[in-house]
């Protein structure tokens, strides 16, 4: 579901502006410390909304100042400057905060479990919300299997992120012009829409996507300078098989990946050892067998 967060907003940039934004994974970084710089002071839920909100706003900046001046030289000077600025965001974070693991603590309505599944040789599996307490699962013949209220939390969102931008993409005015302006940039301008700007707001959105993934997941495992490049390539993988420009395939290829490496982990062995690399051979695969991904469109 952190992939997905990540992979929706590099989708929706991709999908509307044909923009392969390689800094994407410095948004959600820079995302995780806006959050933990915030929470220090008017808290997490209100660091929540604020952190993506900057995030956002820096990337709408971004493509404004900079961006829209090298799209009419091609897909390669998008690439090269949007590489360079995942460089530059890393040095100002490690000056700015350091290089060490920051103390990124979800708040208390996270910590502890969501649900505990209790499994009984006798009475089988049954569901307990929150801790099933001590007396419970230290009883004999009794498993007790918590499962974190941070992780039910970004299952959360990350649905409410699914549901939310389709809905905004099919069934609004705003959506309609987003992909109109893709496919019909003239007629969009002729109906007295500002195209640069509707470009502007959509990698704004797309970058405060990642900032909202980057608080999520720092709070949930660990806020330092590498959990930019420990993703970065992982989402790109995501956003190929899953077909490019597609949300409903970047989902289903994040559940899909995430269950492959889970499951090569889980096995143990050898198969452990290659779990890394399991994302791309699949990316290999679905090249060879359908190099539109698994829910894009084949050219026509």
């Amino acid at each position: 579901m952190l992939l997905f967060m990540l992979s929706s907003g590099l989708t929706l940039i991709f999908s509307m502006m044909g923009v392969l934004n390689f800094a994407h994974a410095s948004f959600y970084l820079l995302g995780a410390y806006f959050g933990w710089a915030l929470s220090a002071h008017v808290g997490f839920w209100l660091a929540l909304l604020l952190a993506p909100l900057a995030v956002g706003l820096l990337g709408a900046w971004f493509e404004s100042a900079c961006l829209r001046r090298v799209h009419r030289h091609g897909h390669v000077a998008e690439l090269l400057v949007t590489f360079g600025l995942s460089y530059v965001v890393l040095e100002l974070v490690q000056l700015v905060w350091g290089r060490a693991p920051l103390d990124f603590q979800p708040p208390e309505l996270l910590r502890g479990p969501a649900f505990t599944l209790v499994q009984q040789a006798s009475a089988g599996i049954s569901l307990a919300w929150g801790a099933a307490g001590e007396a419970v699962c230290r009883a004999p013949g009794v498993l007790c299997h918590p499962f974190p209220a941070t992780r039910a939390f970004i299952v959360v969102v990350a649905l409410l992120i699914l549901l939310a931008l389709g809905w905004l993409l099919r069934r609004t005015r705003i959506g309609l012009v987003v992909q109109a302006a893709l496919t019909h940039p003239e007629m969009v301008e002729a109906l007295g829409h500002d195209l640069p700007r509707v470009f502007m707001g959509v990698f704004g959105a797309g970058t405060a996507l990642a900032g909202l993934a980057g608080v999520v997941g720092g709070s949930t495992f660990v806020t330092e300078p590498g959990m930019a490049a420990a993703v970065g390539p992982v989402i790109f993988v995501v956003v190929v098989v899953g077909g490019l420009g597609s949300l409903a395939g970047a989902f289903g290829a994040s559940l899909l990946i995430a269950l492959i490496q889970t499951f090569a982990v889980a096995h143990g062995g050898w198969l452990a050892q290659v779990a890394p690399m399991l994302p791309y051979l699949l990316l290999v695969l679905v090249l060879l067998l359908r190099p539109a991904g698994l829910f894009g469109r084949r050219a026509s």
